[in-house]
């Protein structure tokens, strides 16, 4: 029961780091549209987040675990909520780019820490944890354009950055009853950073596989929209084939989780990001809205049997003593991937097409696939791989 009460405790966290950002993502034109604010200077202001979130993530979350989990949690929370109300009462683009920096570093530091703390409250079912804290993440995010709609239009822009705040603060009492086991001072890491697992060949192998999903996942998300208005398909294509894209990761998050772990987490990401890169490679043949939105339906079914597999074979493979550096570098990773793929998936279909953008996405998921089985090893081959509880990390 208690390890329960910390999984929904802290998949409602990360649900709340998700909504921010939700939010925010969908009032971009708001911010273009009544504060004169140009499209370039808001990709900044997108930017900037993921890569303080990345520092954050890297330099930061390795405190978790030197007995500092909850104050991390606490201080994420509250540069959260203090970017949420930056975004909420700033009209210029200075002050919003400072409440968005403020936003990454809260994320960058707390989620790594939350999934310490939830790893490490229930070991046994660590598959499932992990797969349920992406189903509040993807959940998270998905309520955030439906937050903005019911707010912002009769309360204006500030609102629903004011509700995502107030019902973070409103989590700070229940996050202070969980029960958090802290890594005692004599039984800290004696390394500052978690770069040093870089020198674990499985570790390599799961952050090939965490760049291959965000790989996929920036390239999708930077051209889901151009392609289908280029493709002439109804605006409400575009919207519905994202709810449709969320809806079986929130489903079926918790139980790929518990496949991850059962039949091994290489094997099942492997399995699955191969799927994925094939997917993505018939975006670049589809000619209709349609036809682009039924090849979405089977992806997102991939994706959420599959997509928690990086997580848990970072779970699986790091020591328990270690947990919040190795998912830290893991999302840092993942982070900078997706930011830059954004970037280098816009401009290969604006200069060389379509099917161009969604090929080379899908040749370099491959690629990726690859590096991962070869660093992975024998743990590829491992139904049931070793419990969270490994002693040390070998070379």
């Amino acid at each position: 029961m208690l390890g329960r009460r910390t999984d929904y405790t802290f998949g409602l966290l990360t649900a709340l780091f998700a909504a921010g950002y939700g939010v925010m993502f969908t009032m971009l034109n708001d911010f273009r549209d009544d504060y004169g604010i140009s499209e370039s200077a808001l990709g900044l202001l997108v930017a900037v987040g993921f890569f303080s979130s990345f520092l954050a993530q890297v330099l930061l979350a390795p405190l978790a675990d030197r007995g500092h989990a909850r104050r991390l949690v606490f201080l994420g929370m509250l540069c959260n909520v203090a970017g949420l109300l930056g975004m909420a009462v700033s009209e210029r683009i200075g002050t919003l780019i400072v409440a968005r920096l403020v936003m990454g570093l809260g994320a960058g530091m707390a989620i790594p820490a939350a999934r310490r703390i939830v790893i490490l409250a229930d070991p046994e079912h660590l598959g499932n944890n992990i797969g349920l804290l992406l189903t509040a993440d993807v959940g998270g995010f998905a309520a955030g354009p439906a937050i903005s709609a019911a707010l912002a239009g009769p309360f204006g822009i500030p609102a629903p950055f004011l509700v995502i705040a107030v019902l973070t603060v409103a989590c700070l009492p229940v996050i202070v009853r969980v029960r958090v086991d802290e890594t005692a001072v004599e039984d800290a890491p004696v390394e500052r950073f978690a770069f040093d697992l870089l020198r674990h060949r499985p570790y390599t192998g799961a952050l090939a596989l965490g760049a291959a999903v965000f790989l996929m996942i920036g390239t999708f998300d930077a051209l889901w929209v151009l392609v289908l208005d280029d493709l002439r398909a109804a605006d409400w294509i575009a919207n519905v084939g994202i709810t449709l894209f969320a809806l079986p990761l929130m489903v079926l998050g918790p139980l790929g989780g518990r496949l991850a772990q059962r039949v091994g987490p290489f094997r099942l990401g492997t399995v699955g990001l191969s799927a994925g890169a094939l997917f993505m490679f018939l975006y670049g043949q589809m000619t209709t809205g349609a036809m682009m939105m039924v090849v979405a339906v089977f992806h997102s079914l991939n994706d959420g049997l599959t997509v928690s597999s990086e997580g848990v074979a970072v779970g699986l493979t790091v020591p328990a003593e270690r947990q919040a550096a190795g998912q830290g570098l893991l999302g840092g990773v993942q982070t900078i991937v997706g930011g830059f793929t954004a970037l280098g998936a816009g401009w290969l279909y604006e200069h060389h097409g379509r099917t161009s953008a969604y090929s080379a996405c899908g040749a370099t998921m491959l690629a990726l696939v690859a590096v991962a089985y070869w660093r992975a090893g024998p743990e590829w081959y491992r139904r049931r791989p070793a419990p969270v509880v490994v002693a040390g990390v070998g070379g």
